[in-house]
């Protein structure tokens, strides 16, 4: 019989966080952190992370646990998160997978298989080489040329995923695209409840502006600075984040401080945009848009456990 599996997704800034302390709290579950920036160490107010206080004792898991020199990606997501999940279920508990990266969501739901590749280490040095003397653009326009379908799904400036599907490309002769979507239509080896958290558009992206300002008083210019101190610097995956390339631009004088704070809420507007785009291509979805509970956070998380409550009683 398949385990469950809950996800509580969403776009940055809409109220994951807060709502998946209630929903462990109520179902018996733990959480596993779905954030590409949560994962690292001093990485605290640029990337939202749970402060120790917030998540009323229940446990989390992949908060904290590298480094900003250490790389993190998809595949080693993937591992540690299916290490989480064992150690939840030994317990006797329920595995809450929480946040916002949709691909690394993807490929520990449907098990997607990365092992094919692996890489041709002297291609990939190729490719990162290009990139760095014709820019990111010339890189993605390699891909668009071989798989259209991977370039409109990758963002250009996601260089190790260009890289990545061009390896890919390069080694088995396919398309990443078209390997990932045999991946996905594969049935999943959880009895999942994958819930996306929603909001209307203007109040999202007040949210998101009221966020980033909340971090610049709690000091989101000197956590960048400190970073910045101990050598971390902007070629790390770590420092290309939200909040920190674009501090980092104005630590270097090459932005003011008032222009860092634009280019910040107008990308990070930009990427809650494209993370919707994202879930509303994922099949097995249920839509939680907050404006149709009138933001009764009571009445949000009494329709998410009686939907994970029902459905295991009948899928049991």
């Amino acid at each position: 019989m398949k385990k469950p599996l809950i996800i509580l997704t969403g776009p940055t800034a809409v109220g994951k966080t807060k709502l998946s302390i209630e929903l462990a709290k109520a179902i018996g579950g733990e959480i596993i952190s779905a954030d590409s920036m949560q994962i690292y160490k001093g990485m605290d107010i640029g990337s939202a992370k749970i402060k120790k206080e917030e998540m009323q004792g229940i446990p989390h898991y992949l908060i904290d646990v590298l480094m900003p020199d250490e790389e993190f990606h998809v595949v080693k997501f993937q591992q540690m998160a299916k290490e989480a999940i064992q150690e939840i279920y030994a317990k006797g508990k329920i595995p809450i997978v929480v946040g916002g990266t949709g691909f690394y969501i993807q490929a520990l739901l449907y098990d997607i298989d990365f092992t094919e590749n692996e890489g041709n280490h002297a291609y990939r040095q190729k490719l990162e080489l290009l990139a760095q003397e014709k820019g990111t653009q010339f890189l993605h326009d390699m891909l668009r040329a071989v798989d259209e379908k991977a370039a409109e799904d990758i963002h250009a400036n996601n260089v190790k995923r260009v890289i990545r599907a061009l390896e890919f490309y390069e080694e088995t002769g396919t398309k990443i695209s078209e390997h990932n979507e045999k991946e996905r239509a594969k049935e999943s080896p959880y009895s999942f409840f994958y819930f996306v958290l929603n909001d209307d558009r203007a109040k999202l992206y007040e949210r998101i502006d009221r966020r980033i300002d909340e971090m610049i008083e709690e000091g989101l210019v000197e956590e960048v600075r400190s970073l910045k101190e101990r050598g971390f610097t902007r070629d790390m995956v770590s420092m290309q984040g939200l909040g920190y390339k674009e501090i980092l631009d104005y630590l270097n004088g090459v932005t003011s401080l008032e222009e860092a704070i634009y280019i910040l809420k107008r990308d990070t507007r930009h990427f809650a945009k494209r993370q919707i785009t994202w879930f509303k291509r994922e099949r097995d979805v249920i839509w939680v848009n907050k404006n149709e509970f009138y933001y009764d956070e009571e009445k949000i998380l009494q329709f998410l456990t009686e939907k994970i409550k029902k459905g295991l009683d009948y899928k049991c």
